[in-house]
């Protein structure tokens, strides 16, 4: 694992409309806690000694009563920063926050809060990864199912090649000062940005794939809350092994 310090930002901000819940997705119940809070353990247990910018929303209501349950090592090193508009946005704002604290040559890793099932050992690979590069990465998963691409009628258009295809996972890492800039200037600039790794593509930097588990999923459909149950219950076992 690197020297060079790492901080950790996470977009929470969302509402997760998808879902069809009655609250923000990452405050639904999993596996007797909240899937915020098992993120969060996640990412502590993985990098005990990082600081975690969470972004917020100012209308978050259930955000306080889970930082309550939080044990205190890692209530301890959870810094909060204003939500955004946008999940970049949210992403930007927790770099600010780190401004006069994080060097821009230091590590910043950027993961949902919707993805629970995170595994230490791929977390490890990934910073191991970009150490051994000298540039940022993230996780990614090669695709296995035959890709097609649709119509504006919904037919399909065309069968697309799946080799070389990766589904992109969190976390992703970059440079602190190089993730700044790229997504200042990609949001000051109009450009759709989904996620870290689209911004400092945009700017011209190197993005290494850094393969990881498939069972990394994010949490966006009700049917993908009781499969990540069963994925974090699995992993659970491994380690009691």
């Amino acid at each position: 694992m690197t020297k060079t310090p790492i901080w950790v930002v996470i977009p929470a901000a969302g509402v997760g409309k998808r879902m069809g819940a009655d609250c923000p997705k990452q405050y639904l119940p999993f596996v007797e806690r909240t899937i915020m809070e098992a993120t969060l353990m996640r990412l502590h247990q993985a990098l005990p000694e990082a600081v975690l910018s969470l972004s917020i929303s100012s209308q978050d209501s259930h955000w306080p009563a889970v930082k309550a349950r939080l044990p205190e090592s890692l209530n301890n090193k959870i810094r909060q920063a204003p939500g955004g508009e946008e999940r970049r946005d949210s992403v930007l704002n927790a770099l600010k926050s780190l401004e006069g604290q994080a060097s821009d040559s230091d590590w910043v890793l950027v993961h949902d809060a919707a993805r629970p099932c995170v595994r230490s050992s791929d977390i490890a690979a990934l910073i191991d990864a970009v150490e051994a590069k000298g540039h940022g990465g993230l996780l990614a998963s090669p695709v296995k199912d035959t890709m097609k691409r649709s119509d504006q009628n919904g037919n399909v258009q065309e069968t697309v090649e799946r080799e070389h295809l990766w589904h992109a996972l969190t976390p992703q890492v970059f440079h602190y000062g190089t993730l700044y800039a790229a997504l200042k200037d990609g949001i000051a600039n109009g450009l759709p940005i989904t996620d870290e790794a689209m911004a400092v593509e945009s700017a011209g930097g190197h993005v290494a794939l850094v393969e990881g588990r498939a069972d990394n999923i994010k949490i966006t459909r009700p049917e993908d809350l009781a499969l990540a149950e069963l994925y974090w219950q699995a992993q659970e076992r491994e380690t009691k092994v």
